[in-house]
């Protein structure tokens, strides 16, 4: 089942991410000098629910390699 903006929006601020900006149904979050804009849909496409998830992984990888 796909995800929606929301789903992936409470996975990237579980991560410490922060909501920067909003224009219609767009979100900006931020993180450090990381920059993503999510889409707040129902349901994302598969190749940007793809993108996203993998952002929020390598994300994650550079904090625990920086420690």
């Amino acid at each position: 089942m796909p995800l929606s903006g929301e789903d992936v929006l409470r996975l990237y601020r579980k991560a410490g991410w922060v909501v920067l900006h909003r224009k219609g149904s767009h979100l900006k979050v931020g993180k450090n000098d990381m920059r993503e804009t999510i889409p707040m849909h129902k349901e994302l496409g598969r190749g940007i629910e793809r993108k996203l998830l993998k952002r929020l992984a390598r994300s994650r990888t550079d904090e625990q390699g920086k420690q």
